[in-house]
């Protein structure tokens, strides 16, 4: 008659397979994205920091690699940035 009355049939398990695994990866997300919203710093983002500055000795050796300063000028205003010993050269 009825052997099958009150099992599931192949369909059923599968649904039911289913349904846990998305239960499950949807639970996990869920705590992933709240982890990660609670624990967010404060300040502004890496993507909105700003660029750093360039220091005086690097545009200086720009200005001396794109030859809008001699070799030395070039010395004389590192020597000077550096605190170190004018080099006088008359």
């Amino acid at each position: 008659m009825y052997w099958h009355d009150h099992d599931m049939s192949g369909w059923g398990w599968f649904a039911m397979s289913t349904g846990t695994i998305l239960f499950w990866a949807l639970l996990i997300t869920c705590g992933v994205l709240l982890y990660r919203a609670l624990n967010r710093a404060d300040g502004p983002g890496p993507s909105t920091t700003l660029p750093s500055r360039h220091t005086a000795e690097q545009l200086l050796a720009e200005r001396f690699a794109r030859g809008e300063v001699d070799e030395d000028e070039y010395h004389r205003r590192l020597a000077v940035l550096r605190g170190g010993p004018q080099l006088n050269k008359t």
